[in-house]
């Protein structure tokens, strides 16, 4: 069971179309995309118009991956939800929404250990980040 992270908090998953693979997604799918760490978004170029989720996977907090591919899909104009998945700890949480993630999917086993405080505490993204404080 999993658990999903946004701004307010935690959520219970609302995502009722189901998630599949790159190389089983079909025009028109309904489905979620699954996207693995590796995968080159510029490959998403002229298909991302009809997917309404993209879920990519985070296989260890030290892999950053995950961010970069958000940020190109955003600038590659995807409009929508985009969900970080797997090992995104709550220190990562900022970074996670300034890359382009609209939320993040964690286990219930991590729940318990990064309670919703910790993801809470972390919300507040836009008035924490290093380039305002340089300019400030």
């Amino acid at each position: 069971m999993s658990v999903i992270v946004t701004d307010t908090g935690f959520a219970r998953e609302d995502w009722a179309h189901g998630f599949s693979p790159l190389s089983a997604h079909q025009a028109q799918d309904r489905r979620g995309l699954d996207l693995s760490p590796d995968t080159d978004p510029a490959s998403l170029l002229g298909r991302l118009g009809g997917i309404g989720m993209i879920r990519v996977d985070f296989p260890s907090f030290a892999d950053g991956r995950g961010f970069t591919i958000a940020r190109q899909l955003r600038l590659m104009g995807f409009t929508g939800r985009l969900r970080a998945a797997g090992h995104v700890i709550s220190d990562q949480y900022a970074m996670a929404r300034r890359a382009g993630f609209d939320e993040v999917e964690i286990s219930k086993v991590q729940s318990l250990r990064q309670p919703e405080a910790h993801w809470r505490f972390r919300a507040d993204w836009r008035a924490y980040d290093h380039q305002s404080r340089l300019r400030g």
